[in-house]
């Protein structure tokens, strides 16, 4: 196995993106912490599937742009642990608001969750890694870091700024032997479209990916688990987009009825 007996943490994982990357560790051997904010219950259902796996898991509630409740977070792991050896910033948020009608604090709230919540988590879990010799930080970006659609300024703001953390953060760690790296998600099927997409199907966008198919949580959580194992020791400071292609064709304009059905697709938040 890839991560035998690694402890790993990932935010934003009671659902969607979160929950595939934390059973995609587990597979490979790592015990893990399951963070959420508002779904406890499903947080509860991602750690027994894990335990179910043959590994440990705890849930630990906590607001990722909040500095108190994220270090009491990382405390909880090494208490439980002993260490942390993997950390993935999954949280984040993505409410669709035109621009010209954005308030300051719907800037501040998508600002502080996506951005700020990566700092915050970052700088408590690379504190506990400088103790232990190293680790791994992967962030959680998304296509729209370079690739634009309407009524998301602030989203796709947070995700270039996050590109840019990345590098930053994987220079001024790697002499402590912690490895920071980014997975730039596009389309992925998660059964929240169904609640926020009219007549949804796995298939409706296919002929926008140039692979043919919308991507699933497994798929971003391969290349999470690549990125957190020995095998990508060597790489370090990159941004890896998992879209299925989309953004190689680095579309420039759409029509306005494609823009609107990618405006409710893209309501997706990754707690």
């Amino acid at each position: 196995m890839l991560l035998q007996d690694k402890v790993a943490i990932v935010t934003g994982a009671g659902a969607g993106i979160g929950c595939g990357i934390a059973i995609g560790l587990a597979r490979e051997g790592a015990h893990v912490v399951v963070n959420y904010i508002h779904s406890a219950e499903g947080a509860e259902e991602v750690a027994a599937q894990i335990r179910q796996l043959g590994r440990k898991a705890i849930t630990c509630a906590a607001d990722v742009s909040n500095a108190t409740q994220v270090q009491a977070m990382v405390t909880a792991t090494v208490e439980a642990f002993g260490r942390v050896d993997i950390l993935v910033n999954n949280a984040g948020i993505d409410p669709h608001v035109p621009f010209l009608e954005m308030t300051e604090a719907q800037w501040d709230w998508i600002m502080d969750t996506n951005l700020k919540g990566n700092f915050l988590c970052s700088q408590a879990v690379a504190r506990e890694m400088v103790k232990t010799g190293g680790g791994k930080i992967v962030i959680i970006s998304s296509i729209h870091s370079i690739m634009t659609y309407n009524h998301i300024t602030a989203y796709a703001a947070t995700k270039g700024g996050l590109n840019a953390l990345t590098r930053q953060l994987a220079l001024e760690l790697a002499p402590y032997h912690i490895n920071v790296n980014c997975v730039a998600p596009g389309a992925v099927h998660v059964d929240k479209f169904r609640r926020v997409v009219p007549n949804y199907n796995p298939h409706m966008f296919d002929h926008e990916i140039p692979v043919g198919f919308i991507g699933s949580p497994e798929d971003i959580a391969a290349a999470v688990t690549f990125l957190v194992s020995d095998r990508a020791k060597y790489i370090t400071g990159q941004v890896l987009f998992v879209d299925g292609g989309t953004s190689a064709r680095m579309v420039l304009g759409v029509s306005d009825k494609k823009v609107d059905l990618l405006d409710q697709v893209k309501t997706l938040e990754q707690q």
